[in-house]
């Protein structure tokens, strides 16, 4: 054998042939300290260490004010619906007496007659059933998943249609309505419904 001979594996590499520990393919030899951001042959990449406490992130552990604000917003449009309902329920009552007193007669006031009275309860079950939905999204608050805060701005975008019709006391429920929307939609309150739940 050579000195130069390239098939004597105890020979001097020649021009560009890697030997023992030198780099083959481009890639470091035996006992060569590795390139950043490459794993070593035939070892598993071990998983980035995570800080104490295991550094995910586990969302707000307490509701945040902006949310408890949205949920206090959802109790006062309650109060005001069953303040409305009851408005309807007292002008139900004095439906009869208004109807008897009235100048007209016959079968068409009774007809016009029994049509604002059905009007006057479907509005008054309707402003009910509308406050149980808010009652039971106020109640969620704590423990719900983004479904409700979902549901909490498409309740309080309802409330502000239905503030425009009950006013006086619609005023308020529209007021308190588009903060709830506004409330609702910050990314405090959406953090707050997303925290994971053990």
């Amino acid at each position: 054998m050579s000195f130069g001979d390239p098939n004597n594996p105890y020979g001097q590499p020649q021009g560009g042939q890697p030997g023992y520990g030198q780099p083959q393919g481009g890639q470091p030899g035996y006992g060569q300290p590795q390139p950043q951001g490459q794993p070593g042959y035939g070892y598993p990449q071990a998983p980035p260490v995570q800080p104490y406490g295991g550094g995910y992130a586990t969302g707000p552990t307490e509701m945040p004010g902006i949310t408890k604000a949205a949920r206090i917003f959802l109790y006062v449009i309650v109060v005001c619906q069953v303040i409305v309902s009851g408005i309807y329920a007292y002008t139900l009552s004095k439906f009869d007496d208004a109807t008897h007193n009235s100048s007209f007669s016959g079968s068409d006031a009774q007809t016009f007659a029994d049509l604002g009275k059905g009007i006057i309860g479907f509005l008054m079950v309707l402003a009910l059933v509308f406050a149980a939905l808010g009652l039971v999204l106020a109640l969620k608050f704590a423990s719900g998943e983004n479904g409700v805060r979902v549901c909490s701005i498409v309740y309080g975008s309802f409330a502000i249609i239905s503030g425009l019709f009950t006013i006086p006391v619609g005023i308020i429920t529209f007021i308190v309505a588009i903060l709830l929307v506004v409330f609702a939609s910050k990314s405090a309150t959406a953090e707050w419904f997303r925290r994971p739940r053990h």
